[in-house]
């Protein structure tokens, strides 16, 4: 394993791409979740310089704060609250260019200003959500969310 995360230049396919194939190499053989999401959640916020990036796992019927990097965070959702809570409601990525036009939005950080929360899903059901915040209005599109519903998958595999 590479002792330091290489950022690829170029588009963000291009850094996705890299990205995903790091990730592949990272989590080959680990089983354990809440280190392979550390390791996601770290390698993702450093290779965009996002906010907030990390998991919520659901939890005796919660969501409960799990690995992230950034700034302090809620540590617990109710389902179909927020931006998390409804994705884990709908089990469906959500993409939200403007968190202050979301119903509902939890701001945990007033410095938020666009977020995407990729559903995890093992066996049918959410266990997980990937939760990644951006200081910028209208950071995430369609190319996001593809990679990363890509990753999340290999989180379930």
């Amino acid at each position: 394993m590479a002792e330091h995360l290489e950022i690829a230049s170029g588009t963000k396919d291009d850094k996705y791409s890299l990205l995903y194939r790091q990730i592949e190499s990272v989590i080959e053989g680990e089983n354990d979740i809440i280190a392979n999401m550390a390791n996601v959640a770290s390698m993702i916020h450093f290779t965009f310089d996002f906010w907030w990036t990390g998991f919520y796992r659901v939890v005796e019927g919660e969501l409960h704060l799990g690995p992230f990097q950034g700034p302090l965070a809620c540590t617990r959702i109710k389902h179909g609250r927020g931006v998390c809570g409804t994705a884990w409601a709908t089990a469906t990525t959500q993409v939200v260019p403007d968190v202050d036009k979301f119903p509902g939005h939890i701001a945990c950080s007033s410095a938020s200003r666009s977020e995407i929360v990729v559903p995890m899903i093992s066996g049918g059901e959410v266990v997980a959500v990937l939760d990644i915040d951006s200081q910028y209005l209208a950071t995430f599109d369609h190319t996001d969310q593809t990679w990363l519903e890509r990753i999340v998958a290999l989180l379930t595999r």
